[in-house]
């Protein structure tokens, strides 16, 4: 792990998307935080010491879908369509696939072969918090993590203004047109094959999203963290209530200026926390001494 002193910085952008603004003065406590995020060989050694079996791995209760039935296991996995599409329209690129789980990324059929050192994907933020207990860490806050990744510098990315610099991509990335022509990796690559950043951290940015435990808000306030237990449904002025959602931060190998410029520090995007998906993994954080 790395280790962080406690500091201030400034948190947000007014540059790039509503919900990252305004930006603000935030103070983060010191804390340690992985130098990379979980791999499958780790989350195997959790799984094979504790028999745990991920959100993927249970059927899908029919009171969650609307149907009369539970679904079988499944998560949601990337498929590239062969032609440009709408780009409004999520399920030209996203489909849910039963079977499809940490250990088979594409669903049945598919396995870790070659793929021991690339994150761990399709875990739900309780799949990620057992893990992180398990190794007696905890997830990070979404300042915790804005701060670890380069936010505060004024700089649009971690490594500058520009997306793609000349001697090379800084990150795990989609390049080309999303979501049907990528001359970049196309998937997740193993934790390290990019730069690290100033502090000695790798995959802050692309790669796979990665779960804090703040709730999600279309713009920032006061932070609202509840990193062990269920977070209550959010009850809106008219009555109506909605799954609350987490902070997933760092972009992933999805990320693409034409689509999704988000593999920045100050970018965020909402998920629940029963979704686990193909391109969402996480790291872990743990509280340090104040003088660390």
């Amino acid at each position: 792990m790395v280790t962080f002193p406690a500091a201030h910085f400034v948190m947000g952008s007014n540059r790039h998307y509503l919900d990252e603004r305004p930006t603000h003065l935030r103070h983060v406590d010191a804390f340690h935080l992985d130098r990379t995020p979980v791999t499958n060989a780790q989350f195997a050694a959790f799984v094979t010491a504790t028999g745990y079996v991920t959100v993927a791995e249970r059927p899908v209760p029919a009171h969650l879908t609307g149907g009369a039935e539970d679904l079988p296991p499944g998560s949601m996995v990337f498929t590239p369509p062969e032609r440009p599409v709408d780009l409004s329209d999520w399920r030209a690129w996203w489909s849910w696939v039963p079977g499809a789980t940490w250990s088979h990324p594409e669903g049945p059929g598919s396995d870790l072969t070659a793929r021991a050192t690339h994150p761990v994907v399709h875990v739900a933020f309780d799949d990620a918090a057992a893990y992180a207990a398990w190794v007696g860490c905890r997830l990070p806050t979404e300042a915790e993590y804005e701060y670890a990744a380069g936010g505060g510098t004024g700089h649009a990315f971690a490594w500058g203004d520009d997306p793609y610099p000349a001697d090379g991509p800084r990150a795990n990335t989609w390049i080309g047109r999303f979501p049907h022509d990528n001359q970049g990796i196309g998937g997740t690559s193993p934790v390290g094959s990019y730069p690290a950043n100033a502090d000695g951290l790798f995959d802050m940015i692309g790669n796979v999203w990665e779960w804090t435990t703040d709730t999600y808000r279309p713009f920032h306030q006061p932070p609202h963290v509840d990193p062990d237990g269920r977070l209550p449904l959010l009850t809106f002025g008219n009555g109506s209530t909605a799954a609350p959602r987490r902070v997933l931060k760092g972009g992933s190998f999805l990320c693409s200026p034409d689509y999704c410029l988000r593999f920045r520090p100050a970018a965020r995007s909402p998920q629940t926390d029963d979704t686990a998906m193909s391109h969402i993994g996480f790291r872990c954080a743990a509280d340090a001494a104040p003088h660390s």
